[in-house]
């Protein structure tokens, strides 16, 4: 994943001064780079017996379809209040500058279906651990998280205590 990880630009100072942002664009962008991107989820999810991913807005959505193909299943959407046009389930959680809320429709996930949640950052954990919360509110059962980028030293990893995480390229800071 050294490949990978010299195909990331990083942007000093966005979106605030102090801030190192990790761009994961520039791999997309690059043939080699999506395949390693797209390989390596699927590889670290091949072994989980899923039954489907579910993409966490906006990003989750440029890997979670691939993802699903290739693991032989189908896809949900995580998005937004209000983006869904049936009836949909939701969650609220806390932000360090507010709240937000994630939802679902309320078919999208089978009683008992195994899930993947896919996402490209884990970062404090806010948002994938409400996105564990919405599958089992749904009542799916969250097999595993998938990240292409973990940021370590924000402690993400410790709001989703016992659950499964596989994260491409990890950041000590």
């Amino acid at each position: 994943m050294e490949e990978l990880r010299s195909l990331i630009r990083e942007v000093p100072d966005f979106p605030k001064p102090g801030i190192l942002f990790y761009d994961i664009t520039t791999a997309l962008k690059d043939p080699q780079g999506l395949d390693l991107v797209s390989r390596g989820l699927a590889d670290a999810a091949s072994d989980k017996g899923v039954d489907l991913v579910a993409g966490i807005e906006s990003r989750g959505f440029l890997f979670g379809p691939t993802l699903a193909l290739q693991l032989g299943t189908g896809f949900a959407l995580m998005r937004k209040p209000g983006k869904l046009p049936a009836t949909t389930v939701c969650v609220t959680y806390e932000l360090e500058y507010g709240s937000d809320s994630l939802e679902i429709h309320t078919d999208a996930i089978q009683p008992g279906q195994r899930v993947l949640v896919v996402d490209d950052l884990l970062a404090t954990g806010g948002t994938a651990a409400a996105a564990v919360r919405l599958v089992e509110q749904a009542g799916g059962e969250v097999v595993g998280l998938s990240f292409v980028v973990e940021l370590d030293f924000l402690n993400g990893r410790n709001r989703l205590a016992g659950y499964d995480i596989s994260s491409l390229l990890r950041y000590e800071k």
